[in-house]
């Protein structure tokens, strides 16, 4: 009996046989995607009832405190700079009890306009109760709430990244800074939102929304710390941790006028720590603070750098906080540039790099034109050929049976093309497009032995630079920081502008942003002239996103060298004071 007819007898001797064979795939199919969509129905479902019934409790709970604390004054804790709190609560002016529930409630108000926290973190009330217990254990950050970018795990809660497939898997542990915060004395107590997949400098997903910027609801938060960003400025925490891969931590402080800091990545435990992609070593992330002011940063980083997480995580360098080097008040030697020749800063960028320039000379300070070599090498081989070595499939797992959130833009799109279509893209759109082109080249799959000569160019990168940097003798380095905010759902769109902040979590030099002005109405004035460096499609968009912006935060960059996080805050804290005391005069 020959194969076809085999065949034709299964299938019950005649064509309709297979006929009937095709019906039933297309019904399995049709029934198998049904199963996928209800399936990922349920789980936003799912995600979206957690996240109203934690509010709903957050809510309730700051409900029985104040009806039974009536004439409380809350605003008179929540207007406390962080030192300044910290001491009261040690001196026992504030209990620990009125500063949680003080921020419980502002947090509560600011995300029902805003909706920055995904979670309330019910277990605050148990460390609450502890710190209370035991006020002689103290801590750095004795009584002190803090909020957390969902990524960061808390035990028996999900950290999702705003993916379907992570709801329903709650972390069997705190991560290590979580349990270093509370040895502290600290009092973790909401998650806030991030983009899809937190690879985005935006902030919305499918299962908890967007998140507006608390200063202008038409203009994104920033990303991928977007709630975090959003939950400080409006007022609702007064500390928060983020990280930063891109920009992560840095873009939500520009955008939100708050001040944040990237370290160098290996100085704070990314022990339990969610991301959407594991064992990604080209480019590494980093876990920094986040809040309204430098010194609320330094202190931050002294409570983490303590005995506590370098015995809960041995990986990380036994380095204490220097404080020698974050008092001092020696002279710096500052380098700066006003464009990276990739990304052409909007006016007012260009305005407070130069303003600033002119604070710091006019304070004591030396600054000297420096410039990093081949960025656009950086951005375009480098940092997206190291972040999608595998061509992005790590990446795209992630959205197996999910939808896709419109502030990641064309990315998945464009990684899920097989490489040939990507070169013949390529040869099409150069002409038009060649940065989007390159990008494109960059995000091809590699072997093994070509990722470990990408690792060898980083590496020597990063020797070409520090060399530079040593030529000039140069203490630290300031940058325009892309901002103000820009408008919602344009993230995605211009990938190109993020070149400020990339290039240092490529380089892996901790860096820093402090807001130091506003847009006026002559930036928004001399936008309309804005051509960019290229001219292309990420150009013409950055300049719409940009759009009526005045009066909105605008940043500067602070960088330093590789494990001289101290150094950078140092420099932050200067910028922050001739910043504030120009304003101050005027």
């Amino acid at each position: 009996m020959s194969a076809l007819m085999a065949r034709e007898q299964l299938l019950g001797g005649t064509g309709l046989g297979g006929a009937a064979l095709a019906c039933c795939l297309v019904a399995a199919a049709v029934t198998l995607r049904c199963w996928v969509v209800r399936g990922r129905r349920q789980a936003l479902s799912r995600g979206s009832r957690q996240q109203e019934a934690a509010l709903e409790a957050m809510g309730q709970s700051v409900g029985v405190f104040r009806r039974q604390n009536p004439g409380l004054d809350e605003e008179s804790v929540l207007v406390l700079p962080l030192a300044q709190l910290v001491q009261k609560l040690k001196n026992q002016e504030v209990s620990p009890e009125v500063a949680l529930y003080s921020y419980l409630g502002k947090a509560w108000e600011v995300t029902k306009e805003i909706n920055c926290v995904t979670n309330y973190l019910r277990d605050c009330k148990a460390q609450l109760a502890e710190v209370v217990r035991q006020p002689q254990a103290g801590g750095l950050l004795y009584g002190v709430p803090i909020s957390l970018k969902e990524c960061f795990q808390y035990k028996d809660q999900d950290s999702t990244l705003g993916l379907c497939q992570n709801i329903g898997f709650p972390a069997t542990e705190d991560s290590v800074v979580v349990q270093v915060l509370k040895k502290q004395g600290a009092i973790p107590f909401v998650h806030t939102n991030v983009p899809q997949s937190m690879l985005s400098y935006d902030c919305s997903n499918p299962i908890f929304g967007r998140t507006l910027n608390p200063l202008n609801f038409s203009k994104s938060p920033g990303g991928s710390s977007g709630g975090e960003g959003a939950l400080i400025a409006g007022g609702g925490s007064i500390l928060g941790l983020g990280t930063d891969i891109g920009g992560s931590i840095r873009f939500p402080a520009a955008f939100c006028g708050i001040c944040g800091l990237k370290p160098t990545s290996g100085r704070i435990s990314k022990r339990g720590v969610k991301n959407c992609v594991s064992g990604q070593l080209a480019v590494l992330t980093s876990v920094g603070p986040m809040a309204k002011d430098v010194d609320s940063l330094a202190l931050c980083l002294r409570a983490l750098l303590s005995e506590d997480m370098f015995l809960l995580d041995p990986m990380v360098p036994p380095v204490p906080f220097r404080e020698t080097i974050y008092a001092s008040t020696k002279p710096l030697r500052i380098g700066y540039y006003e464009s990276d020749g990739y990304t052409m800063p909007s006016p007012s960028m260009k305005r407070a790099v130069l303003e600033t320039k002119a604070l710091l000379e006019a304070a004591g300070h030396t600054l000297i034109p420096f410039m990093p070599s081949n960025i656009d090498h950086a951005m375009e081989v480098l940092f997206t050929g190291g972040l999608f070595s595998d061509g992005g499939q790590a990446f795209l797992k992630n959205f197996k049976g999910d939808s896709v959130d419109p502030c990641l833009g064309h990315l998945t799109i464009i990684l899920r093309m097989p490489n040939w279509i990507k070169g013949l893209l390529s040869v099409l759109l150069r002409p038009l497009f060649p940065r989007l082109v390159t990008f494109l080249c960059s995000s091809k799959s590699r072997s093994a032995g070509e990722l470990w000569n990408l690792h060898h160019k980083i590496e020597e990168y990063q020797h070409s630079v520090i060399t530079q940097w040593k030529m000039l003798n140069l203490d630290v380095v300031l940058t325009p920081m892309l901002s103000p905010a820009l408008n919602i759902n344009y993230p995605g769109k211009v990938s190109g502008a993020v070149s400020y902040t990339m290039l240092y979590n490529c380089l892996d030099f901790p860096a820093g942003v402090v807001p130091v002005s506003t847009v006026t109405p002559e930036d928004e004035k001399e936008l309309q002239k804005y051509q960019g460096c290229f001219g292309d499609i990420w150009d013409l968009w950055l300049r719409k996103s940009l759009k009526n912006s005045v009066g909105m935060p605008v940043a500067v960059q602070c960088v330093a060298l590789p494990w001289q996080d101290e150094l950078c805050l140092r420099f932050m804290h200067e910028v922050e004071r001739v910043s504030q005391e120009a304003r101050k005069q005027t």
